[in-house]
């Protein structure tokens, strides 16, 4: 996506699967030639590395004793029932885990100095075992990171990469801030390598990335600290869901972002929330995150028999090579397959007309699954579009009832490729009244990416009672990192009037393992007593609390894409481009099919009809009608136009 003086220009290519940067720069070249544009960049590189296992070769230099910490893990499991859990292979080998002879106590005095002789042995040790980089977590490091330091710093002068704790997230909780240094470590060479070959092929254009907090970081952050990028894709999504729907008027909405493996969700209430609980794979990863949860289910899903005899639908997926069957070269079946063989899909007009899809090689296909589940094919499409939108259903319950929210009070937000193919229906089963799919819908992520801040978070650990701190106390303790902000901030060439601090804790019930960040006030016991309570349905306001630790989160305001409105001004019945059968509800119908390009503002309709755009899809269902609003987007409702 581009963004000109004129507004937004538009472009999507596939993905080139060997090196995702060739798409990018080929994109680059065909929007803005030698244009010099600066670039926002975000990807699923860095998680892709960590689920698929292709990281870089990790040693981990530990404090002695404590070398099974990242193999031990906590005492939760998966299935509560199930004794035959596998444990989960670390992504560093049993030979390149090493202890070295040190230690701190809880408050960061020395009790036992490191010998730095022991560190040019354990250097010896693991490059001849074939160590690639190196993860060096000690214990509290987050009270005294100067161990950490000098162990870092012979490593570098010896030739290593090195990643320490203490850089990456300064907090307690050994697990967690090891795990997060070990996944950083295991993705920085890959993203390294990957930036710089973006870089090169930029030519001097100025590059930033995408964070999973939902904010922008320069590339050369982001090539030393990689593990800010995992989920910086839906990140952006999210961002872009939420500028769209504020500038529609719906500030309270969930975005369901469908794509071709997955599915994110995530609930915004004016504010886009964050978490520090999130995980890539199998391995905590403890930095403030945007609060997505995301299930495998996406327009590639395969569908398959189980041993059961029952339709599954992923979580395995064609993923973009080789793709659906209808793109002609995948062989198993998939939800983007059952969609088109219902009539939910305009094969002369998919991707605008660029890509054309098989529907008798599809149809083939289908017919081999359905005679094994004793099914018709159009009962076989259905079945599987309705167990994918069972797991996606689940996926919004997960954000909003599970949390306290009720989802009626909120609109529903589909983009990716697949999003408003299926958002009405999930929308019917959670009785949400409106549904909006922007016109930028396919590409929504890189609208979240022009729209976004720069954004730093910084932490400090604290770890002491409520009743033993002051306001004061605390201001004193976030007083540095506030330092630290306006000092990077400065450097990506903020003026402190550019600049947003919010400043809050982590604070827990005496006793708890598990925290509620809440913005720094005087009034801050109180607002946890209440989130407590919406979140978990009791408070205990008697209860004496802990904080845990400060944060600091410093954003960078960058000025925002203006996307292009043209006030309706009357509403139109819109005009059907073809009408074919499509299959709703176990009955034949006839479908209208809509280019969404055709469709100015104010133009209208009622389902079922298809609306096919250059980049997605919205399928608009019987009983629900449609509007095209100012900026594009299509406005669903139920009944009621």
């Amino acid at each position: 996506m581009l963004l000109t003086g004129d507004g937004l220009i538009t472009h999507k290519l596939r993905t080139t699967t060997d090196d995702q940067s060739r798409a990018i720069l080929a994109g680059i070249a065909e929007l803005d030639g030698a244009g010099g544009a600066e670039v926002i960049h975000g990807s699923t590189v860095a998680t892709n590395a960590v689920l698929e296992r292709k990281g870089a070769r990790v040693a981990l230099i530990a404090t002695a004793g404590f070398e099974d910490v990242i193999r031990i893990g906590r005492q939760t499991r998966p299935e509560l029932y199930n004794i035959f859990v596998p444990l989960p292979r670390p992504l560093v080998d049993p030979d390149l885990t090493v202890g070295i002879r040190e230690r701190l106590d809880y408050t960061g005095a020395v009790l036992e100095a490191v010998e730095p002789g022991a560190i040019y042995t354990l250097s010896q040790v693991l490059r001849a075992r074939g160590a690639e980089v190196i993860a060096v977590c000690l214990l509290h490091s987050y009270v005294n990171a100067a161990h950490e330091r000098l162990v870092a710093d012979r490593l570098r002068a010896d030739g290593w990469a090195v990643c320490t704790s203490s850089e990456v997230l300064p907090e307690y909780r050994e697990y967690e801030r090891w795990s997060t240094t070990v996944v950083n470590a295991y993705v920085t060479p890959l993203i390294d390598r990957y930036l710089g070959r973006l870089e090169q092929g930029l030519g001097g254009r100025r590059l930033s990335i995408m964070q999973s907090n939902g904010g922008s970081i320069s590339a050369g952050l982001a090539r030393a600290q990689a593990v800010r990028t995992v989920l910086s894709g839906p990140a952006a999504g999210v961002v872009g869901a939420r500028t769209v729907a504020s500038a529609a008027g719906f500030p309270r909405i969930i975005a369901f972002d469908m794509g071709g493996t997955s599915t994110d969700v995530s609930l915004v209430d004016d504010a886009i929330p964050t978490s520090t609980e999130s995980r890539v794979g199998d391995f905590p990863v403890r930095l403030p995150v945007i609060d997505i949860h995301t299930v495998g289910a996406g327009g590639g899903s395969i569908a398959h028999m189980d041993t059961g005899g029952a339709l599954r639908v992923g979580p395995q997926s064609a993923g973009a090579s080789p793709g659906p069957v209808c793109y002609g070269a995948g062989t198993q079946l998939t939800v983007t397959d059952a969609n088109l063989l219902l009539g939910r899909l305009d094969p002369a007009f998919f991707l605008g007309g660029r890509m054309a899809l098989d529907r008798p090689r599809t149809e083939h296909c289908a017919a081999g699954l359905a005679r094994a589940l004793k099914l018709s094919v159009p009962e076989l499409a259905e079945g599987i579009v309705r167990v994918a939108n069972a797991n996606m259903e689940r996926a919004i319950r997960v954000v909003s009832v599970e949390r306290g929210h009720d989802p009626r009070a909120f609109t529903l937000v589909a983009f990716g490729g697949a999003g408003g193919m299926h958002a009405c229906d999930l929308a019917q089963a959670l009785e949400i009244g409106t549904v909006l799919v922007p016109r930028q819908a396919g590409v929504l992520s890189a609208l979240g990416m022009l729209a976004a801040d720069v954004t730093r978070d910084y932490s400090a650990t604290v770890l002491k009672a409520a009743a033993d701190l002051t306001i004061e106390d605390l201001r004193r303790v976030v007083a540095p990192l506030v330092d630290h902000a306006l000092a990077d901030l400065e450097g990506e060439g903020f003026a402190r009037g550019e600049v947003r601090l919010d400043q809050q804790l982590d604070v827990r019930y005496l006793g708890q393992s598990y925290e509620i960040t809440l913005p720094l006030t005087a009034g801050y016991r109180a607002e946890f007593d209440r989130r407590h309570g919406r979140l978990y349905g009791y408070a205990n306001p008697g209860r004496a609390v802990e904080v845990v630790a400060a944060r600091v989160r410093a954003t960078g305001i960058t000025d925002k894409p203006e996307l292009p409105f043209t006030r309706p001004r009357r509403r139109v019945r819109a005009a059907a481009h073809a009408v074919s059968t499509g299959r709703f509800d176990g009955r034949d119908r006839q479908v209208a099919y809509f280019r969404w390009p055709d469709l100015a503002p104010g133009a209208a309709g009622r389902g079922p009809c298809v609306i096919t755009g250059p980049e997605a899809t919205a399928v608009i269902p019987p009983g629900w009608r449609f509007a095209i609003d100012g900026f594009g987007n299509v406005v669903a409702r139920r009944g009621a136009a």
